[in-house]
């Protein structure tokens, strides 16, 4: 009866379909287009790590004492808040530290990064997806 059960959970856990993709994965370019940041889920939470970075854009973040802007973590631990809606960090290379962040899908290839310093200044720019 024991390997029945077992051998029934096995069935269901292959049969099992694929964890839905989340609607801010994927690839977003800023404002101007001098960044793009790929979003992936990193453990429980959502992270976006800089892939692409014009040479304005790199120059911009040394000059900030950012060494080197592709690689680097922009937006971690972004979890729900609500449909469509997500918190976590940002991280603001200006500043060289993480603040306060909410993303929100404004539609299927727009969504809006929002970071506020200590939760009053803030700042929001709207990304479209990069097919």
């Amino acid at each position: 009866m024991r390997n029945l059960i077992l051998l029934g959970a096995s069935l269901l856990l292959v049969a099992a379909p694929a964890a839905a993709q989340s609607p801010i994965e994927g690839l977003w370019a800023n404002p101007k287009k001098s960044v793009v940041v790929q979003i992936a889920s990193c453990g429980s939470s959502w992270c976006g790590k800089v892939v692409k970075a014009s040479a304005k854009q790199q120059a911009k973040a040394a000059r900030n004492g950012v060494d080197q802007l592709e690689g680097e973590q922009m937006l971690t631990g972004l979890k729900p808040a609500g449909p469509g809606r997500w918190k976590g960090q940002v991280y603001v290379p200006k500043v060289r530290s993480k603040v306060g962040s909410t993303v929100t899908m404004q539609s299927r290839d727009r969504m809006s990064v929002t970071g506020c310093v200590a939760g009053v200044i803030c700042k929001t720019q709207v990304w479209t997806r990069v097919n």
